[in-house]
């Protein structure tokens, strides 16, 4: 069974998001979204809500699993016996930081992969914390995210 982790804040996961998930499952037998819990990053939603976020958004996938994780990624991975790890990269920006997280994460356990995916043209400059300003400043932000986080985001702001 080739197993995939997809990890990060979520906060709020968006279509660009939704992409890559739906790409990875395409291609793994089980995708695992881990959100993290540890991160520098003041966050709009806390962990819990992220985490139903992140469900209900991909409760169409049978093969995805959405999970809390805390600590290194590489070893969250292993613990699930994931083979890649599945990062997305929307601009030039993101490549660096995403080639020198690859190349710990290599270092660290050499059997676990970095799958890179490029976003959609139409995601490629989305953000959540961009969303997370717009929303906050009431702007129109539903063909970027989800349902329930279009409607969890309109309590919220």
């Amino acid at each position: 069974m080739k197993i995939a982790v997809y990890s990060g804040t979520f906060d709020p996961i968006t279509n660009g998001h939704m992409s890559i998930i739906e790409r990875a499952s395409g291609l793994f037998d089980k995708v695992y979204v881990a959100v993290a819990t540890d991160t520098y990053k003041n966050t709009m939603f806390d962990v819990e809500e992220r985490v139903a976020l992140v469900k209900a958004s991909t409760a169409n996938f049978d093969n995805v699993e959405t999970e809390v994780f805390t600590g290194l990624l590489v070893d969250y991975a292993k613990s699930r016996e994931a083979c890649a790890i599945v990062r997305g990269l929307r601009v030039i920006s993101d490549f660096e930081y995403e080639m020198q997280m690859a190349s710990f994460n290599r270092h660290l356990n050499p059997d676990i992969e970095t799958v890179f995916f490029t976003a959609d043209g139409e995601f490629s400059l989305v953000s959540s914390s961009m969303i997370r300003n717009i929303a906050s400043l009431h702007g129109d932000i539903k063909d970027f995210v989800p349902a329930p986080v279009y409607e969890a985001l309109l309590q919220k702001c």
